[in-house]
């Protein structure tokens, strides 16, 4: 028997140094064991194969019962492993913070401003974007990020290919697809933990009231005076803080409008659109590719300072970004008394 059993390990031996798989070794060792059990059986007593195997009958079948019995068991403790295994993570909307997220946000919460308090918040908060070009890419991306809890997303342009040498949350791949999916898809693969809500469709009054209720911020990073001035309105008839930037060429702007917190509304800094031709469109005038994304990181930082309480923000004060020249500017605002849409506040 002895003699046997050294033949099995000496061919799972050979059989590991040959690269053989696992499988197939243990095939050949069934194989061997199958070989001798046809000596033990037809072969007469006193053979000299027989006694050259050692063993009875008897205790062959023995050996094969025992390695049967370890084969199922073993079978059986992996298909309960397999039923054991815990479902995927869902990723938890509100409540406690798991531990997934806890390591995702350990950055903001050992920041001192922020801390669990604030990264608390941001997974309450729920912020509507306006725009899913330009400047709302890196605010969309950031924010997902970030662990905005609820994200909606309104825009009802697709992805073209002149888009992606500044709009970094679309791709080639989705060229033709409508942007507040592309961006949907692109911020999901960032952070599962957040909640995104598409809207396409092109914003007025009546939809803008019905949907900026359901939000505690609002975001616009639209490109023509019509919607921005549309969005403060409703945004002022709300109260909701508006945080509203701008992009040309190499110049951006950005401020947050609240005349509920005694800051002017947008219109109290803009009373009048621009003449035609003065205040060209990026399609126009043309915009340098990393500038969006410089703005539109800002617009971010001030959501999360506004969300999470953190800082000075840019309530009453308007930032003007000189990309061409590396300077920045920052210039107070104040109510306009006379404004027809917040009255001074």
């Amino acid at each position: 028997m002895l003699i046997v059993l050294l033949a099995a390990v000496g061919l799972f031996v050979m059989g590991h140094f040959m690269k053989v798989s696992m499988r197939a070794r243990w095939l050949m060792v069934g194989l061997l064991y199958v070989a001798v059990m046809f000596v033990q059986l037809l072969f007469p007593e006193g053979h000299a194969l027989k006694q050259a195997l050692g063993g009875t009958k008897e205790e062959w079948l023995a050996v094969g019962l025992l390695a049967a019995v370890v084969v199922i068991y073993r079978a059986g403790l992996t298909w309960l492993k397999a039923r054991a295994q815990p479902a995927p993570e869902q990723p938890p909307r509100q409540g406690a913070f798991s531990e997934a997220e806890l390591e995702r946000y350990a950055r903001h919460i050992v920041l001192r401003e922020v801390g669990g308090p604030g990264q608390k918040a941001l997974k309450d908060a729920k912020v509507l974007v306006i725009g899913a070009g330009g400047l709302g890419s890196p605010l969309l991306l950031y924010l997902a990020a970030a662990g905005v809890g609820t994200i909606g997303v309104v825009d009802d342009d697709t992805v073209d290919a002149s888009n992606l040498q500044r709009q970094v949350i679309h791709a080639d791949a989705r060229i033709g697809m409508p942007k507040v999916f592309s961006a949907q898809s692109a911020m999901a693969a960032i952070n599962p933990y957040v909640t995104v809500r598409p809207y396409q469709r092109r914003l007025d009054e009546a939809s803008a009231a019905a949907l900026f209720a359901d939000y505690d911020l609002i975001l616009d990073g639209t490109d023509n005076f019509d919607t921005r001035y549309m969005v403060n309105r409703v945004a002022v008839a709300l109260g909701k803080p508006l945080i509203s930037a701008a992009i040309t060429q190499w110049e951006g702007q950005i401020s947050l409008y609240h005349p509920g917190s005694g800051a002017p509304c947008y219109e109290c800094v803009f009373p009048e659109a621009p003449a035609p031709g003065l205040a060209p469109s990026c399609a126009q005038a043309g915009v340098m590719g990393a500038l969006p994304g410089v703005v539109g990181s800002m617009m971010a930082v001030e959501a999360i300072k506004e969300i999470t309480n953190a800082g000075e923000g840019l309530r009453g004060r308007l930032m003007i970004y000189d990309a061409l020249y590396a300077e920045n500017r920052v210039m107070k605002l104040k109510p306009r008394g006379d404004c027809p849409v917040c009255g001074g506040a």
